[in-house]
């Protein structure tokens, strides 16, 4: 029994591992629909006054939505790589569909979190009576008293109206609620065909095959980690070395002590190498053999992001 529910555990670890992905995207899509369902208790109030519903409505929506949009492409490394990118070395190595790839990436992963605030919102459908209760026709409704516009209409998401429009308010209600929900669910359908038709050029366009497409993305997982736990503690100890230095003592615990006597650290890396590891890095082999990133070809001594005479680069963008 312990031993099938370790080896479910180490399954399971293996899983998420290789979907980090979309556990990202998910729980970005959880805290988003968290976020909204707080907005609408706390902060959401509709002015109902004509002129300002609308302005309001789709503010209500649209800012945050566009506010997330660019927090997600302030979070994304992908966009820093392009900004090094373009700073140390221009885009004159990359196509068209290597450039349309990458852009594609960043606006890809930065519009989740909008696109679920703008669909929660749309099937909430709060913002949107809000924004279009007053441009109900009034002739639309079946015995609405003609002496009542858009003042009296532009009030309903308050429910502050006469006695005799309550079936009228009603009305205007779940017309504009099936409308804001209709939006909303076309909008899901739209970016379900979207991801999986993605997801499919993908796939089909990508010169690796699934296997070894799989175990680039582990070794740029793992790249990743082993760089950033390396860099803390190179880092850590090249202060220690430089404190001691002006101190003539450093104040270390114990397993600080123990990472220094471990790892010497003689010098630093020059700016060179620090640009040659950073931007954005496009798949690509040497002799046949692939590089799996920057560091990697770096190491391996090849010069340059773009095809060399002895070398094959392959136009797919890491994602």
């Amino acid at each position: 029994m312990a031993a099938l529910i370790a080896e479910n555990f180490r399954f399971l670890s293996l899983f998420f591992k290789s979907k980090d992905v979309m556990i990202f995207n998910g729980l970005v899509a959880l805290g988003t629909v968290g976020s909204e369902e707080l907005f609408s208790v706390v902060a959401f109030h509709c002015p109902c006054s004509p002129a300002r519903n609308y302005i309001y409505g789709l503010a209500a929506i649209g800012v945050p939505a566009l506010a997330l949009f660019l927090i997600g492409i302030i979070w994304n490394n992908h966009t820093w790589n392009l900004v090094a990118e373009c700073h140390k070395r221009g885009v004159k190595n990359f196509s068209a569909a290597a450039t349309f790839l990458l852009f594609g990436s960043i606006m890809g992963r930065a519009a989740v979190a909008p696109v679920t605030w703008s669909v929660i919102s749309l099937l909430r459908g709060e913002a949107f009576i809000c924004a279009l209760s007053e441009f109900v026709k009034p002739s639309s409704l079946d015995k609405f008293p003609p002496e009542y516009g858009a003042e009296v209409l532009a009030r309903f998401p308050c429910r502050d109206v006469p006695a005799n429009l309550t079936k009228f308010r009603d009305e205007v209600t779940r017309r504009l609620r099936y409308e804001s929900q209709l939006f909303g669910w076309l909008l899901i359908g739209i970016v379900a065909v979207l991801v999986f038709l993605t997801k499919c050029l993908k796939h089909c366009c990508s010169p690796l095959s699934y296997r070894q497409e799989a175990y680039w993305a582990q070794y740029r997982s793992n790249e990743d980690k082993l760089f950033r736990r390396t860099a803390e503690v190179h880092s850590k100890i090249l202060a220690a070395k430089n404190v001691k230095h002006f101190f003539g003592f450093v104040a270390l615990d114990k397993e600080e002590k123990e990472l220094v006597q471990e790892f010497p650290v003689e010098g630093v890396q020059p700016s060179p190498q620090w640009n040659a590891i950073t931007g954005v890095y496009i798949y690509r082999e040497n002799k046949g053999f692939p590089l799996y990133s920057r560091l990697h070809k770096w190491a391996k001594g090849v010069e340059g992001n773009g095809p060399t005479p002895e070398g094959h680069e392959l136009l797919f963008l890491a994602s």
